[in-house]
């Protein structure tokens, strides 16, 4: 038959965008959005918090007012500037041989220098009093609040802390052994795929997920010698789109067990649980009706079978029921059921 090996590992639900907010001014706060609670859902750009915007309303007022003075002293300037060249033309002289000062070229490049300034500072009161509006960067979820409406807040105080709901993340550690079972996934950050269920608990029910391998993390842990690889769950939460995780959202902080889908092993024999004795031997019955003790070594099980690739014949009977204390060489009497040998033992 041919067997498919699954690697089992386990991890931790973990938001892959997780983000703490933090305010770029300061001022009181006017408005909460009923959203920014602890587990409120939120899409992109919207309300969060709106700070007090007065005095940035101010200080853009004053910016654009200062604009307008320094458009007006230019506009001054530069009509000063054509009427020193008329005066200088009035002398016969090249415009060549014209003295800077003459031309008045400094006060007009001056002007200029004070209209940019001004620019520059109406486009910063703009920003300050689009800072005042906290708005959401993403699609998310609320996992901490940290102000209240009516509270001041100053610059680079932390107002709360959100994640991402797109996608959720979990990094599932492979042992060498574990990665002797699994094909190859150099390419897994382009176009490989590997097979990935995830398993957990929800109101005492198990549930399954499916998963995609996204990156592996490229280093071995010096602590516990594993290799982490980092399998991404779309729409955890089931609020994105219309999908199946709607009822049965897999919520951040789950701890989850992870199926990975591993190398088709051809040629490979099942044999029973059952049929495993201790320190890895199975009882086989020869032609002469005599028990045989083998020793073989597994290369995978699941919860019926061990499958074992070498040390196993075509054709070989195996005994699947007890027989007491096996002894090799003891005299057996088998009856044939299915593809199994079912034996009693006689010692002879």
């Amino acid at each position: 038959t041919q067997a498919k090996l699954l690697v089992e590992s386990q991890g931790t639900v973990l938001p892959r965008t997780r983000t703490s907010l933090t305010s770029e001014v300061s001022g009181t706060v006017l408005e909460v959005s009923p959203h920014f609670v602890v587990g409120g859902v939120f899409k992109t750009g919207d309300l969060l918090l709106q700070l007090d915007p007065t005095d940035y309303e101010v200080a853009l007022q004053r910016a654009n007012a200062k604009l307008i003075s320094m458009n007006a002293q230019l506009t001054f300037e530069q009509a000063r500037a054509v009427q020193a060249e008329k005066e200088w033309g009035m002398t016969g002289r090249p415009a060549e041989e014209a003295p800077l000062l003459a031309l008045r070229k400094p006060y007009l490049e001056e002007a200029r220098a004070n209209v940019l300034q001004a620019e520059a500072e109406v486009k910063q009161a703009q920003l300050k009093l689009q800072r005042a509006t906290i708005r959401a960067p993403y699609a998310g979820m609320v996992s901490e609040k940290s102000v209240d409406i009516g509270q001041y807040v100053t610059i680079g105080a932390t107002l709360g802390e959100t994640f991402a709901i797109d996608f959720a993340e979990v990094r599932l550690p492979l042992t060498k052994k574990d990665l002797s079972m699994m094909n190859s996934f150099s390419m897994a950050d382009k176009d490989h795929h590997l097979e990935i269920t995830l398993r957990g608990s929800i109101d005492e029910n198990m549930t399954e997920w499916p998963a995609d391998l996204v990156r592996t993390e490229g280093v071995i842990d010096q602590a516990s010698r594993a290799l982490y690889i980092v399998a991404q769950i779309d729409d955890p939460y089931g609020r994105l789109q219309s999908s199946e995780a709607a009822g049965k959202p897999l919520l951040m902080g789950t701890f989850v067990s992870a199926i990975i889908g591993g190398k088709s092993i051809d040629n490979a024999f099942a044999i029973p649980r059952s049929a495993l004795l201790q320190g890895n031997k199975v009882a086989l019955v020869d032609d002469q009706q005599r028990l045989r003790l083998r020793v073989i070594e597994p290369i995978f099980a699941d919860s019926d079978y061990y499958y074992v690739s070498q040390g196993l014949e075509e054709g070989d009977e195996i005994i699947v029921s007890a027989v007491g204390v096996p002894i090799d060489g003891m005299k057996v009497s088998p009856e044939a059921v299915g593809f199994e040998e079912e034996a009693t033992s006689n010692a002879e």
